[in-house]
């Protein structure tokens, strides 16, 4: 296992903005010599994908020695998206021109940032080609623009829980979280002392939790279970945990830009429109749904991946059945992974490409 910094030095966004010295942070698993995979994280997700026995890390369950994306086989590198706070250049770095944190001074920041940015730091590394790339949310938002930015780059792009631009319901509970971290009195403006733990950025947080499962998921699991002191309900102090936890690690400038980098997801946007766009995608294209995701529904992404085989590319889709809903990505990897696997392994060829298929648990 490996970690690092690469720094691609000077880095100019879309919005025309430039910063100096730009540094993505990375893990890599596996050995130099084997075919690349890369890996691209969610919302408040880090490049700890694979991490250590003592640390797992949040896909161990899937990559690993021996496991689905086979680490004796390839090369995995995840980096902390440009705009992150797990040692990439964010909100929450070291301004050289001011001495202090960016905050709100950081740039607004797009998917097609991030990735260019990963582009950028993978030739400092010596990569120049990948046999896949992989992502969920907002990891598979990035997969999308890897796979038109760089068409050539990669043999195989698998988004999971992502479609080709985010939907407005999707918008809508970002708005909230939003609101709720910028409504807070100690926010100001975006100014808030370094290390402060915001509780508007717990709410937020509590909002996605909401938006990432089932209603079937919550009631099973709580079943309007009440604490021993009857005080609150078991779900009610479940959310205020999964709230403050995260406004402990994750700073709330870095969560403002990321959200704001989802809304603004269309892999369409100067491209005439997203149908357009997929006409320059020149990689085999896995594609994976999960029932009950609010967020990124699964008819919206066998759209994509009709569209995908409609204009002679390779494309599979697969709707995974779930309780997890859109966290699906994240869990129960027995039930989907081994299309993964075997999309690695043999290409699409191994799997069905006449119709989309539901898998059952």
């Amino acid at each position: 296992m490996e970690y690092g910094k690469v720094n691609i030095g000077s880095f100019t966004f879309d919005s025309g903005d430039q910063l100096e010295e730009v540094e993505l942070a990375y893990e890599l698993a596996g050995k130099r010599n084997r075919p690349v995979v890369i890996v691209c994280h969610a919302l408040t997700g880090n490049q700890n994908t694979v991490g250590t026995n003592d640390q797992p890390g949040w896909w161990s369950g899937l990559i690993g020695p021996g496991r689905y994306i086979d680490t004796n086989e390839y090369m995995v590198i995840t980096f902390n998206v440009l705009g992150g706070c797990s040692g990439s250049t964010g909100p929450a770095s070291i301004n050289p021109k001011t001495g202090s944190t960016y905050k709100q001074d950081f740039p607004e920041i797009t998917i097609r940032d991030i990735v260019r940015a990963q582009h950028q730091a993978l030739q400092k590394l010596g990569i120049h080609e990948a046999k896949a790339i992989i992502g969920g949310s907002l990891g598979g938002m990035q997969a999308w623009e890897w796979g038109i930015l760089y068409p050539s780059f990669s043999e195989l792009l698998i988004p999971l829980a992502a479609t080709p631009f985010l939907s407005d319901y999707a918008i809508a509970f970002n708005t909230i979280g939003r609101t709720a971290i910028m409504a807070d009195p100690e926010w100001q403006g975006g100014y808030y002392p370094d290390g402060k733990k915001l509780a508007g950025l717990e709410i937020a947080r509590m909002v996605g939790m909401v938006t990432y499962r089932t209603d079937y998921l919550f009631s099973n699991r709580f079943q309007r279970e009440q604490k021993v002191d009857g005080a609150e309900f078991q779900v009610e102090s479940y959310l205020k945990y999964q709230g403050e936890k995260l406004a402990a690690r994750f700073d709330a400038n870095s969560y403002l830009r990321l959200l704001s980098a989802m809304d603004r997801h269309d892999i369409g946007f100067n491209r005439k429109n997203w149908q357009e766009a997929l006409k320059q995608v020149q990689a085999s294209v896995l594609l994976l749904g999960f029932t009950g995701d609010l967020l990124y529904p699964p008819h919206a992404i066998k759209e994509a991946a009709d569209l995908l085989l409609e204009q002679n590319k390779e494309s599979v889709f697969f709707e995974v059945k779930t309780n997890f809903g859109h966290d699906g990505f994240l869990t129960e990897f027995s039930n989907w992974s081994g299309h993964i696997k075997t999309a690695l392994d043999s290409g699409l060829r191994g799997v069905d490409k006449c119709k989309p298929l539901t898998l059952y648990y």
